[in-house]
């Protein structure tokens, strides 16, 4: 039991979940609106598009990379997917938009796959090369603008309420779509893709040392070119919610967003080395970024000092996860002088 409490208080989700209830404590005291029913409705709805994106991120911290392509691949499968469907005059179900848009987005993380793989090259620089080049496609050859309009298939899924609520102070109402069924499904899918495959344990195995890794029987090319068009596919999944969600396809709206999802993974306790963290984890750091920035219009604070608050908690993310692997590094240690000795 003692050793569970001392694994428990060792990792970041305890403190991140306490920090969670303080804010939303203060954040009532200061504006009376944070625990009604419709701000945590909008929360929860804020939340799906950068959960589904950090679950990508997450899965390529832990490899001991990092990916900052998602974004732009997520708009260029989804502005095709879109963009075709309207072509054709498309009048069905969002199932055929989601499995469009995940095609897609299989062989553009394919291509980042191949590259730091079965190239070796760094994850950083390729997706950094990548995101330009799916960036350049969409807006130079597919010419890429506002789509005002979206199949009916795809507004339904994004209006129709899985939870509304109302406000009885101001009689705002607000809906939870059943895109949040999509972020429950892929993580659920992904926790146990990561704790019961070995695949998922090859992951791990990789970011805590490829060599090692190698040595033990996993296949590291394979697994990180197999990773990252899993990654490829959330992400054009996300975006087919964002756009569902939003009524409309603007080929622009989710570029900049991977400084926020790497600093929700990284607060949630993902080592920047790679080999640690948890699911819970990468999604209580996203939900916490998420509910600063959108607490920040209850007590009246400008939106603006947003990227203060994500650049102090990426610095924060680095210090914690220096600690972490200091810490971890000289447990390891101390315990091959025990072993040595004996």
């Amino acid at each position: 039991m003692n050793n569970k409490l001392k694994k428990i208080f060792h990792s970041n989700e305890p403190y991140i979940f306490l920090i969670i209830i303080l804010l939303g404590v203060l954040v009532q005291i200061r504006s009376g609106q944070f625990f009604t029913g419709n701000n945590l409705v909008d929360l929860f709805s804020a939340l799906i598009v950068p959960g589904l994106f950090a679950i990508g991120e997450f899965m390529t911290l832990l490899s001991g990379g990092i990916d900052v392509s998602f974004p732009a691949l997520a708009s260029l499968s989804v502005y095709a997917t879109t963009k075709l469907l309207l072509d054709r005059g498309y009048q069905g179900n969002v199932i055929a938009a989601f499995a469009i848009a995940i095609a897609f987005g299989a062989v553009l993380g394919a291509l980042n796959g191949f590259l730091i793989g079965y190239l070796n090259l760094n994850a950083m620089i390729v997706t950094l090369g990548t995101s330009s080049i799916f960036q350049g496609l969409m807006q130079g050859t597919l010419r890429a603008n506002q789509l005002s309009t979206i199949p009916a298939g795809m507004k339904t899924f994004g209006t129709v309420p899985f939870i509304s609520a109302t406000n009885k102070v101001n009689g705002l109402t607000s809906v939870l779509p059943y895109t949040f069924l999509v972020l429950v499904g892929v993580c659920v899918l992904m926790y146990l893709v990561l704790h019961y495959t070995i695949f998922g344990r090859g992951i791990y195995a990789i970011g805590g040392n490829a060599s090692s890794a190698h040595a033990a029987g996993f296949n590291v090319k394979r697994t990180k070119f197999i990773m990252y068009i899993i990654i490829g596919m959330i992400a054009s999944a996300a975006g087919i919610c964002r756009t569902c969600m939003m009524q409309q396809m603007h080929p622009t709206n989710m570029l900049g967003m991977e400084m926020n999802i790497i600093a929700g993974v990284v607060l949630g306790g993902v080592a920047l080395t790679g080999g640690s963290g948890s699911l819970l984890g990468c999604m209580l750091g996203t939900f916490l970024i998420v509910m600063v920035q959108n607490s920040m219009i209850l007590i009246g604070i400008p939106t603006t000092w947003s990227d203060v608050f994500v650049g102090a908690v990426i610095i924060i993310g680095v210090i914690v996860s220096a600690l972490q692997s200091n810490r971890y590094e000289k447990v390891r240690t101390s315990k091959n002088k025990e072993a040595a000795a004996k």
